[in-house]
Parts: C-alpha cells; structure tokens; sequence
C-alpha cells in the first residue's frame, strides 16, 4: 500500500474528496516526519509507536574483500507494533 492507497481507502470510508483524503494523509505523515525529527515519539493507541534511535558507529566487513570497514552512525526510526496490531498479525 502506498500514499495514494491509502488516501483512496481513506476517502471512501469518509465519504470525502479524494484530493482533501490526499491532503489529510500528507498532513500527517509530515506530522510524524517533524515531530521524530525533533527526537519525539509518535504513538498510535492499537497501532503502535515510532521513535528515533541513534546507531553506534561500527566496524564491519566488505563483503568482496573481507577487509574491516567503518560503518558510520545513523539516525533510524524504530518502529514497536501496538497490542491490537500483533493480535491482528498472529490470528
């Protein structure tokens, strides 16, 4: 499922514009994308919470060569899936 998707299936169970489902659905993953890039969480109650994490510089090797590389830090979001969302994952 993508953007466009999800803006269709959200529109049709609104019963509104797919253009003003489009908009909506942009507002809030730009949303999200601030507030995690403000180093907030953002959670969704059934769904689940997203986070940014910090990963450590690390060694690692290069596959061709097997020489030791440095694997630079990285900022990564973390998703944890919700209660609701697992129960519905593990039926």
């Amino acid at each position: 499922m993508n953007k466009i998707t999800l803006a269709d299936v959200a529109a049709n169970a609104a019963g509104i514009k797919k253009k003003d489902a489009e908009v909506a659905v942009n507002a809030i993953f730009a949303a999200m994308a601030n507030e995690l890039a403000a180093g907030g969480k953002v959670q969704i109650a059934g769904f689940g919470n997203f986070k940014m994490k910090e990963r450590v510089e690390r060694v690692g090797r290069n596959p061709k060569s097997h020489e030791p590389i440095v694997i630079p830090s990285a900022k990564v979001v973390n998703f944890t899936a919700g209660k609701q969302l697992k129960e519905l994952l593990n039926k």
